[in-house]
């Protein structure tokens, strides 16, 4: 049988015991539905062969060879992946479009005994929602922006306030970037559809009648867009400022980028482009605190020289309602569960 579903939130509250997707590797890992496992019934090498053969000789000769692979894979998946569910098991089965891989392998599923279905228009119709939710409607969340300079921990507060109980989106952790010219982290960024994936599942799975916490970001994090729907509300979306002193940010900094701060060769590889914004001069005095080892010194000239002063130019484009404004003396852990609960306090008054 195959499922229709008209929106996201219906699409992610399925009910079914495990979602698979039986597209190559490749496409999986750009993208998929939260929770799926991957079960390809055409590896990558596989699906391209195939392929060339559909449109370079025939499409029966590419159908039936790869009937033959796909069947094959399936048997393999169905002995070893599979092989400890019982007869309840309720798979839901999906590939690109909805076509023939998952077509035969939720039929050979079906006539082992599990209740298995699929998805009808597979991945494709999956995208169609994401993207309708993103990019063609606006969000029935109400977001609050948390805002501050550079350094005053803003993502570490963002969590406390998770763990107290708000509702937060955390679009840094999402885009696995720290947001700011240094701030990639190993293994890189999803894909921009990934990223997308994510924040849509986060939302449809949060109360609108409760406000949304986000962390103030620019169009972009790292690499990664964020889509126009969620960009437009952030833009007029009220905000909680943070505060803290000079010296208590470039401590935490130090200490938060110490991976990047100690690696050399790669800072000057990308401060060195800086040089058409904020001179030779100012660069080579960078240049010189990387050499000498001086993490701070050079932590407080990049605050100096260019993270507040970037701040303050983006900031100054938008008239925004300030919701409420936090003046920390420190920030250490007791003062960002400090700040979390405060943040929580003004969240539950605005969202009444």
């Amino acid at each position: 049988m195959a499922l229709t579903f008209q929106t996201l939130s219906d699409f992610l509250a399925h009910g079914h015991d495990t979602v698979i997707d039986v597209r190559s590797p490749a496409e999986y890992a750009e993208d998929h539905v939260p929770g799926a496992i991957n079960l390809p019934v055409l590896d990558n090498d596989e699906r391209a062969e195939v392929g060339t053969i559909y449109v370079q000789e025939s499409s029966f000769r590419a159908r039936k060879i790869g009937a033959a692979m796909v069947f094959r894979n399936a048997a393999n998946h169905i002995e070893h992946s599979l092989s400890a569910y019982e007869g309840g098991w309720r798979p839901l089965v999906y590939c690109w479009r909805g076509g023939q891989r998952s077509g035969s392998f939720t039929w050979m599923l079906s006539q082992i005994g599990w209740r298995a279905e699929v998805v009808q228009g597979g991945y494709q119709s999956y995208r169609r929602l994401v993207h309708a939710a993103l990019y063609e409607t606006s969000l029935p969340h109400q977001l609050v922006l948390l805002d501050g300079l550079t350094g005053t921990a803003k993502t570490e507060i963002l969590q406390a306030v998770e763990r107290l109980g708000g509702q937060v989106l955390d679009l840094e952790g999402l885009a696995r970037h720290r947001g700011s010219l240094l701030g990639a982290r190993p293994g890189g960024q999803p894909s921009q559809k990934r990223f997308e994936s994510y924040i849509a599942c986060a939302l449809a799975d949060m109360d609108p009648t409760r406000p949304v916490l986000v962390e103030a970001e620019a169009s972009k994090i790292g690499a990664r867009i964020l889509p126009p729907s969620l960009w437009e509300a952030m833009k007029t979306a009220p905000r909680i400022d943070v505060e803290a002193p000079f010296e208590a940010r470039c401590d935490y900094l130090v200490e938060a980028y110490d991976d990047i701060l100690s690696d050399a060769e790669r800072l000057r590889a990308q401060l060195d482009p800086l040089r058409t914004h904020r001179s030779h001069a100012v660069v080579d005095g960078w240049i010189s605190l990387i050499e000498a080892g001086d993490k701070r010194g050079l932590t407080a000239r990049l605050m100096a020289d260019h993270y507040d002063p970037a701040y303050r130019k983006a900031r100054a484009r938008y008239e925004v309602d300030g919701l409420g404004r936090l003046s920390l003396k420190g920030l250490a852990p007791q003062d960002r569960l400090a700040a979390a609960e405060q943040i929580m306090t003004l969240l539950q008054r605005f969202g009444r």
